[in-house]
């Protein structure tokens, strides 16, 4: 009979701390992580003291100004897919009003090698033609369509050459395209190395087919070795473009079908510090291109005469130091809304 009584007492204790049990509040399990989101949004920004593309000034060596953004999308985590859009600030001898890029590409990693693969457009908007009047075969008829601002054929004084621009003509119409894929290799936390191949069937829209070739190697300093989240890194470039022949708008006496540019090789060397968003580079660039070679392949508009510049591939005898040795310092922001603004 005791031990009834007892199992009655024990199975009522039960029920009435079950029942404190479900009147108490039930803390919910914690939320799972929100999965991170496959998209990337970069924006761009740089002011730099010469705008210098494979060893030739695209601003006359004068100031220059970039903005850009890039779209992207890590469909996973080895595989990333991009596009963008950048422009430069630029003086070129068409008068185009600034450079435009638009690009997009792929880009797929396996551990320390990153490739990468695309196209690239340049589009130069607002430029005008300077050429020889008359159409033909060096008329500005043949480039598209235009102006001509300055009449042809008159001698233009300090130049001893005929024609706008000096003697030099331009065409209107100076976009164009490139096909390119790219691979670097990260040895180490300090080490690594690149090459990459550009290709276009018409440089500058000229129609001359060009393929540019370059290896890099960069050397970052460790973390330890600057204070206050400053970083610093030194890297080389070394390149080789080859060109091919003009169209019939840029032809020579010797040449009548059109120009052969002079295949060059270009190089460079900087030194770079890094804080957060922000990069200050210090470049040394330069070519092996005379200065008549050079005008050949810019016609750039402030080039002057002198008789060592004459060749049968530049009658004219104008030079210039687009392709010379410049000192490029660029100061730029990049800006990851993905990794810099959580």
């Amino acid at each position: 009979m005791k031990r009834v009584a007892y199992s009655l007492i024990l199975a009522a204790g039960l029920a009435s701390t079950s029942a404190m049990a479900a009147d108490m509040a039930v803390k919910a399990p914690p939320a799972a992580a929100a999965p991170a989101s496959p998209w990337d949004f970069v924006i761009t920004a740089a002011l730099m003291n010469d705008y210098n593309f494979r060893g030739v000034s695209q601003s006359n060596h004068k100031p220059s100004t970039q903005a850009g953004y890039e779209l992207r999308y890590n469909s996973t985590p080895s595989l990333q897919w991009y596009g963008g859009v950048s422009g430069e600030s630029i003086d070129f001898p068409n008068d185009a009003a600034a450079e435009i890029d638009f690009y997009a590409g792929v880009r797929p990693t396996f551990d320390k090698l990153a490739l990468d693969f695309g196209g690239w457009y340049y589009w130069y908007p607002g430029g005008q033609c300077y050429g020889f009047p008359g159409g033909g075969a060096s008329g500005c008829a043949d480039s598209g369509g235009g102006s001509l601002p300055f009449p042809g054929g008159s001698f233009v004084p300090g130049t001893g050459a005929f024609g706008p621009l000096g003697g030099n003509e331009v065409l209107k119409n100076v976009s164009f395209w490139e096909v390119y894929g790219k691979a670097t290799y990260t040895f180490n936390d300090q080490w690594a190395a690149g090459v990459q191949e550009w290709y276009s069937p018409s440089v500058l829209n000229s129609g001359a087919w060009g393929a540019f070739s370059t290896g890099n190697v960069t050397w970052t300093a460790p973390s330890t070795m600057l204070q206050n989240g400053l970083g610093m890194y030194i890297s080389g470039d070394l390149g080789y473009w080859d060109l091919g022949t003009s169209n019939i708008f840029y032809a020579v006496p010797a040449s009548p079908a059109g120009v052969k540019y002079t295949s060059y090789a270009t190089w460079d060397l900087g030194l770079g510090f890094t804080y957060k968003v922000l990069t200050l580079d210090l470049r040394y660039i330069d070519t092996n291109l005379s200065k008549g070679q050079c005008n050949v392949f810019t016609s750039a508009q402030n080039a002057t005469f002198s008789p060592s510049n004459v060749s049968a591939q530049n009658p004219n005898g104008l030079g210039t130091n687009w392709c010379s040795a410049a000192f490029v310092a660029k100061l730029s922001a990049s800006i990851d809304f993905a990794s810099n603004l959580k």
